[in-house]
């Protein structure tokens, strides 16, 4: 159980180097726009609705579990305060590729998202966590700890995917991959799901264990630690990996309100 930070920190290394969708820093003129005013953020893939932001400028942002390049340079360059915040060291040295070349200030922090002691209570006003709660077993520490570093009245906006991804059967034949096969029930842990050899592979590859949460958690939990939910949205995967992507929009995105 141990092993699969270690293990995902070293996937997510590796991506980075590789400059994978999520590991591709934005260009000058991106960040050059956003000086002006004119920039878009993602939590999902189309682009989030400005109103769940609201007035950004001057205010203290934690991009969580965010690296990468892309989030935290906008939003700094759009005129907030910005620590980004993230497992991956190589993740991390993209986001800080793009401070240094655009002149951008950038708090830069390492660390599992479940622990969030590198900061003391109600210390931000905002918290962007775009999908990454895949990569943990359990997600009701994360939002105790965003819970605990907000403001009241701070926002919370969150992704993350619909659990039905991971209902499905990921070893179907090939003239079975266009069915819909249930196999595993939630929550699901590629730690349980898989062999001892297929988890010595993943090892090998360098490929990220995921986990697969319950809406209870995934929702209800922000609302047990104290968050009010005030958004919510839906969002098709423009690249379909699965059957069910097909159906229904397996992205979603939650906008929470500390209450107290």
């Amino acid at each position: 159980m141990s092993d699969f930070i270690t293990a995902n920190q070293k996937a997510w290394d590796k991506q980075a180097e590789s400059q994978q969708i999520w590991s591709t820093p934005v260009d000058t003129e991106t960040i050059s726009e956003a000086k002006q005013g004119n920039w878009n953020i993602h939590l999902t893939p189309t682009p989030l609705p400005k109103e769940w932001l609201g007035d950004i400028k001057g205010k203290r942002i934690l991009c969580l579990a965010s690296a990468g390049g892309q989030q935290a340079p906008i939003l700094a360059a759009a005129g907030a305060i910005v620590t980004v915040f993230d497992l991956s060291t190589k993740q991390l040295e993209q986001d800080r590729l793009v401070a240094v070349r655009d002149n951008l200030e950038l708090e830069i922090v390492q660390g599992d998202m479940r622990s969030l002691h590198a900061f003391t209570n109600e210390t931000f006003d905002l918290i962007f966590h775009p999908i990454s709660n895949l990569y943990i077993p359990d997600v009701n520490p994360v939002w105790q700890e965003c819970h605990r570093v907000l403001k009241t009245n701070g926002k919370l906006l969150a992704s993350f995917f619909n659990p039905i991804v991971f209902v499905d059967d990921r070893e179907k034949k090939p003239e079975e991959q266009d069915i819909i096969k249930p196999r595993f029930k939630m929550p699901f842990s590629e730690l349980d799901a898989l062999s001892s050899e297929q988890i010595a592979q993943k090892h090998q590859k360098q490929e990220a264990f995921v986990f697969g949460h319950s809406l209870t958690d995934l929702i209800g939990g922000q609302i047990n630690v104290g968050f009010n939910i005030a958004g919510f949205l839906e969002d098709w995967q423009p690249t379909p990996r699965f059957v069910i992507d097909n159906y229904l929009p397996t992205f979603l995105a939650t906008l929470a309100i500390k209450i107290g």
